[in-house]
């Protein structure tokens, strides 16, 4: 029998606090094709949630970004229709780069924060997540 375990993903809520923006992606792979989503993906094998984390928003938007806090770690095995994935969330500030899509993103844009989009995955929670503070 194969074992079944969820999969480690993380999200960087990348916040413009000057502007009142998030950065976020549109995807072009499966799920949610077409969708805005944090930027973010599956973590590798010996790699920390927070290199993860940053690797993925470079790979993903072409920004370079720093990590303020963790965010939360969101576990509904629902939350993602390719199978059970835990993710950690982090709030993340740009530190230099110039905003391009990339990866696994089709679109990369900053969006004011109370003009968001319709959202992938749980994303939108984690948003709200990261401002209720």
């Amino acid at each position: 029998m194969k074992e079944r375990i969820p999969r480690l993903t993380v999200d960087a809520i990348i916040l413009n606090r000057k502007r009142d923006s998030i950065v976020l992606i549109k995807r072009k792979a499966y799920p949610f094709i077409g969708t805005w989503a944090l930027p973010g993906g599956f973590v590798e094998f010996k790699e920390t949630v927070e290199k993860a984390a940053i690797r993925e928003a470079n790979e993903e938007t072409g920004l370079n970004i720093e990590i303020e806090r963790l965010v939360g770690v969101y576990s509904d095995p629902e939350r993602d229709p390719r199978g059970h994935t835990v993710t950690v969330a982090f709030l993340c500030h740009r530190i230099s780069g110039e905003l391009i899509a990339a990866d696994d993103a089709s679109e990369a844009r900053e969006f004011k924060l109370n003009n968001l989009p319709k959202m992938a995955f749980d994303h939108r929670k984690m948003v709200n997540d990261a401002l209720d503070v």
